[in-house]
Parts: C-alpha cells; structure tokens; sequence
C-alpha cells in the first residue's frame, strides 16, 4: 500500500513536471507590455494576440498599455514598471551605454526595415536627400528619425548640423508643416503620411526619404526586455511565441488586426489604422529576410549594422557587443516564425 502511494506520488510530480509552468501553477503569470506609443496600428499584432487568447493560451494574463516614444518605453522597461516593450533599438543600445546596469537586450526584431524618414513635399525644393542640407525640420529630440538622422546625412554627403530643427509637439507640427512654416517632418513614415493625410496633404504630394532606401541597415523596433523577466525563460518564450502568432495573422489578415485595435479602443478610425497597418506590414515586415528567416529573427550582419550606426549617430564612446544587446533563445522554432503570405 506505501510502495503504491510513492509510486502515485511520483506519477503525479512527473506529470506536472512534463506540464507548462502555468500549468503547474494553477494560474495566469502575469506579464506587462508596453506598446511605446499610442493605440494605433503599429500594436494591431499585440492586440489581436490579445483579443484572440494567444496570451491566455500560453499561460500569461498580459496587460498591454500605451506609451510616449520608444525613449520613454526603454525607462519603464529598466525600471521594471514593464516586463517588456516594443522599442527602437538604437534607443535602446544608447540607452545601455549609458546605464550598463540595466542589460536590456531585444528578444524579438518588429521591424525588419527602419521604418525612419524624412518627409518633404513633392513640388517643393527638396528633391533629392542631399537637398536637406540647411533646411528646417521638425523632429523632437526624443524622435527616433531626428537621432539617426546623422547617419543618414553622411550617407548622402552633406553636414548633418546645417540643418536647422524645430521642437513642436507632433499634431501642431504637422498642421503647421501643412502651412508651409517646415521644409520637412521627421517621422516612421507610415506615421507621418496618415497624419499628414488628415490634414488634407496626401501622399500623391509628398516624397518619402525613407533611410532604410539610402543606405541605412538599422533594424528598427523590437521587443526590448527587462533582464528579470528574461531569467524567467518559459515566460519570454511564451509572450514572444504568442506575439509571432498575432503578427503573422495580422499580415494574413490586417483587416482583423485592425478590427482588435478598434475593439480595444473604440476612438480610433479604424479605416484609417488598417491603411496604416497595411504601410507597416508592406514597408517593414513583408521583405527577404523576415520571409527567409521568419517574424522576429535577425541576422548577425544587420545586428552589426545596427551597432555601428548607432554608435555613429549617437557619438557613442563604446559599441556594445551583438549578446549584449540580443538574444535568440526566445524566439519560436523557425516553423511557427514563417510568414503565411
């Protein structure tokens, strides 16, 4: 009867060995995600993971909040007010450099291609990116496009500090840029098109310098993490694999993704999210590498590129190394990364 008792026993602490850890615990672990900016469509692939139970279904109940740039995010993040956050890299090794303590890394790329840019009009004097040079822009000191844009001037050989910037809060910038008080706006394209849209400049009148086209191999966004939560293997593994779900299904689908953005919050014009989530999918995640390598991955010689330009841009006094500010062992298997269309 004893010898029977120690065998259930041992049957029953294999079996829950063998069972996901949430499993084992009973419960949802909780994990916090912040989007790093507002609800719009560059969070639809979080959202529909959301709104479909991927997150449930992996053993996590995920809060999902807004944020205020990526700089703003990559704090949070290190103070551990968030478990991770979708973030500009280059923000972020910048950020490592100069607080080596956090060891923040990216467990996962958002965007293939830097969706960073330069918008100017079509019919203006500015047709080629070497004409940048002594104009104005608007761009925050915070903005991702306005901090890489010295890599991006170098690259197009004209002095990165001719240009004249104007610190605007965006909406008022864009209005004003409609006016004509701007010779250009730095943005992620895709943000700055549709918000130029509605204010009556379409894109039939705007020309894109998008920096990936001229030169620059910087990743863009990824999911930028907290080291704590990355000791915490089975649950990054979880949040990353569940996320790859929905922005697959996000690119198969956008018309969803936009639909659980909407469902989410219910103030934003979901037409004009899901021709934004369409420029993000098209522009930044649809491209060679992502379908040769799956959602998510990244590539030694563009994590390189993404250091060196970074460190240029920034002045930086050291380059981190690529495990400093990435790791792989979070990703799915490459057969749950591969895009579906």
């Amino acid at each position: 009867m004893q010898r029977r008792s120690l065998l259930q026993a041992a049957a029953a602490s294999s079996l829950i060995a063998a069972t996901p850890f949430v499993r084992a615990q009973g419960s949802l672990q909780k994990f916090k995600f912040n989007l790093g900016w507002k609800f719009e469509a560059s969070g639809a692939g979080f959202l529909l993971a959301q709104q479909r139970g991927y997150y449930k279904d992996a053993g996590l109940d995920v809060t999902i909040d807004t944020g205020n740039g990526s700089a703003g995010a990559i704090s949070l993040v290190a103070g551990g007010a968030y478990d991770a956050a979708s973030a500009d890299l280059s923000t972020m090794i910048e950020f490592n450099a100069a607080n080596p303590q956090a060891a923040l890394k990216a467990v996962a790329i958002q965007y293939d291609l830097n969706p960073n840019a330069v918008i100017v009009r079509k019919n203006g004097p500015i047709q080629k990116p070497a004409d940048l040079a002594g104009k104005t822009l608007l761009g925050q000191p915070f903005n991702a496009s306005r901090k890489l844009f010295p890599v991006f001037a170098k690259a197009q050989g004209f002095d990165p500090a001719s240009v004249k910037w104007e610190n605007v809060a965006p909406d008022i910038g864009d209005t004003r840029f409609v006016k004509g008080d701007f010779d250009g706006v730095a943005y992620f394209y895709f943000t700055g098109l549709l918000n130029l849209k509605a204010r009556g400049l379409g894109a039939d009148q705007l020309t894109v310098f998008r920096f990936s086209d001229h030169g620059m191999k910087s990743y863009g966004n990824g999911l930028v993490a907290n080291a704590k939560p990355m000791a915490q293997a089975d649950a990054m593994k979880a949040f990353v694999k569940a996320s790859t779900r929905g922005w697959l299904e996000c690119m198969a689908d956008p018309a969803a993704g936009a639909a659980a953005l909407k469902a989410r919050e219910p103030l934003v014009q979901e037409a004009l999210e899901l021709e934004r989530l369409k420029l993000i999918l098209d522009g930044t995640m649809k491209t060679p590498d992502t379908r040769a390598h799956g959602w998510g991955a990244a590539t030694p010689a563009r994590l390189q590129a993404t250091i060196d330009e970074t460190v240029a841009a920034f002045g930086l006094k050291s380059a981190p190394t690529l495990a400093d500010f990435w790791t792989d062992k979070f990703l799915p298997a490459l057969a749950e990364r591969k895009l579906k269309v």
